[in-house]
């Protein structure tokens, strides 16, 4: 049977901008439904690769920062927290939903990584401006996590990339073969749920939609 890479693969593959040097190449969504426990699929990520907790119950929230912080440290993880500034200070970094940046958010503190969620070349802009680190645009393909949303598709999301002023990366159905497609878009890197969490699964359960 034929091995394809993976989605891991494909990201060291990248033809990154010189400003993502020191980013991750791969991020992993966490999700409440989908991924209620990531902690097992830490030991599946590359070195230096970013785990993002985006559960939306403050408690849950909490609850996974502190069991992931650890893990993460060991395993030469950085570990961000979506939407949650103070929560954040306790762990690598940042994720900040369009929304809020929308909101007038500013960076405070230099030491640790912050990302932003973006739909539009103008949302890209704004989190230039408020000190944002990178972009995380979507969707870039068909996702499990918004059915029948608008795509931005390969061509769209690359001419994207190259106006962009900071590193991006794709996000919305990111498995091994949308990856390969992006391979010279110049983006810093993938992030996925669906095509991580297949890969944690035992042969012949996987083929869930990516994320």
């Amino acid at each position: 049977m034929t091995r394809y890479p993976s989605v891991a693969e494909v990201a060291r593959r990248l033809k990154r901008p010189a400003t993502a040097v020191s980013l991750p190449r791969l991020i992993l969504m966490t999700d409440h439904r989908r991924l209620p426990d990531p902690l097992p699929l830490l030991r599946r990520l590359p070195r230096g690769s970013a785990v993002i907790v985006r559960h939306g119950d403050t408690a849950r929230r909490r609850g996974l920062v502190a069991a992931l912080r650890q893990p993460c440290r060991v395993m030469r993880l950085c570990l961000l927290v979506a939407a949650d500034d103070r929560l954040a200070a306790t762990a690598d970094g940042l994720h900040l939903p369009e929304a809020m940046v929308r909101r007038g958010w500013r960076r405070r503190r230099r030491s640790m990584l912050v990302t932003a969620a973006a739909h539009s070349l103008a949302a890209v802009r704004r989190a230039a401006a408020r000190g944002v680190d990178a972009v995380l645009i979507a969707p870039v393909f068909a996702t499990a996590s918004h059915p029948g949303a608008p795509t931005l598709g390969p061509l769209r999301f690359a001419r994207m990339v190259r106006a962009s002023p900071l590193p991006v990366y794709a996000l919305g159905g990111i498995d091994a073969l949308a990856a390969r497609r992006l391979l010279r878009s110049g983006a810093a890197g993938f992030a996925a749920i669906g095509a991580l969490t297949a890969a944690a699964q035992p042969a012949g359960r996987s083929g869930a939609a990516s994320a």
